[in-house]
């Protein structure tokens, strides 16, 4: 009989619990099958492991020195084998390829930079109004990329296990009813826009509402916003005449809505690639970023107003190297 890590494995699960009894429990096994089992591992090693005394076991000078170097052993492979799975699914093709997205134009560009990278993969996708969950399926791996947005001062935090990739940071525009007399203007400035009822998002976590309200103090005032609403909620409170509101850059003017850049360009959004640094995407990932990119860009020019902004401001709102 040779010394298997599974015997070290049983050694530490007899101190932890304490007892024979216990530890076969834990180790679904009879209590006779282990006694036994201890035994040979003793009769192995050339010393008993631990005193059995009424209230359950205890350790011999011996068995802590077992103890100690099995500890020190054990993390190591474990981390090991945990290793080599992660590096193994790397290298195997997917047969699935979750993703998600907050609201943005990148989730199309996203799901076929995968289908271009990962042609055998079925790709999937949820989206969610706030980035918050995305990040928590990310770090669980129940999700293996996602399309994220936050705002400067307020940027994303995530677990280490999640990569965070900047794509672009761009204004954000004023969203406006195509009748409202603010709409015949070039841009509109906050100020004056404070002025009407609002519409927002509801506060969920990724702190755009406190992103705006920021931006709004500078003004001296809260605008005044008896809807909350998002998607086409919003779009529709808009288009009926009955609020405005604020908009990512290229969102596409729906009928009965126009989109106006804000004057001096007082808020910002930026748009975040994400994704497990263990996943089957990790390799991939500065082709992924580089095609979703040319998406973006393509994205932008059907953005009228996005489009005149950007030919004014030709150094901002630029992709990140």
């Amino acid at each position: 009989m040779e010394l298997e890590l599974r015997h070290l494995r049983v050694v530490c699960a007899i101190e932890d619990a304490g007892s024979l009894t216990r530890a076969a429990s834990a180790l679904r096994m009879s209590q006779p099958a282990l006694s036994a089992q201890l035994r040979r591992i003793e009769t192995m090693l050339g010393g008993a492991l631990f005193d059995r005394l009424h209230t359950g076991v205890v350790a011999t000078g011996f068995g802590e020195l077992v103890l100690a170097r099995a500890r020190s052993i054990l993390p190591g492979v474990d981390g090991l084998l945990a290793d080599t799975a992660r590096a193994t699914r790397r290298r195997a093709a997917p047969d699935r390829v979750r993703v998600g997205s907050v609201g943005a134009p990148l989730l199309g560009h996203l799901v076929l930079a995968v289908r271009e990278t990962l042609p055998g993969a079925e790709v999937t996708a949820r989206c969610r109004n706030s980035p918050v969950p995305l990040l928590d399926d990310l770090a669980a791996e129940r999700l293996e990329a996602a399309v994220l947005g936050d705002n400067p001062g307020r940027e994303l935090t995530c677990d280490r296990a999640v990569e965070l990739r900047p794509l672009v940071t761009e204004p954000v525009f004023a969203l406006l009813p195509s009748s409202h007399p603010l709409a015949a203007r070039e841009e509109v400035g906050l100020n004056r826009l404070i002025e009407e009822d609002w519409a927002v998002p509801r506060s969920d976590g990724d702190r755009t509402r406190e992103y705006w309200s920021a931006a709004f103090a500078l003004t001296g005032r809260q605008p005044r916003a008896p809807y909350e609403a998002e998607g086409r909620q919003l779009v529709e409170l808009v288009r009926s005449g009955l609020a405005v509101s604020l908009c990512q850059a290229t969102f596409a003017e729906a009928p009965g809505t126009a989109v106006r850049p804000l004057s001096g360009n007082p808020l910002w959004y930026r748009h975040v690639l994400a994704w497990h640094r263990e996943g089957p995407l990790a390799p991939h990932g500065d082709e992924i970023v580089r095609r979703v990119g040319e998406g973006y860009l393509s994205t932008c020019t059907a953005s009228p107003a996005y489009a005149r902004w950007r030919a004014h401001h030709p150094m901002s709102a630029r992709l990140t190297d």
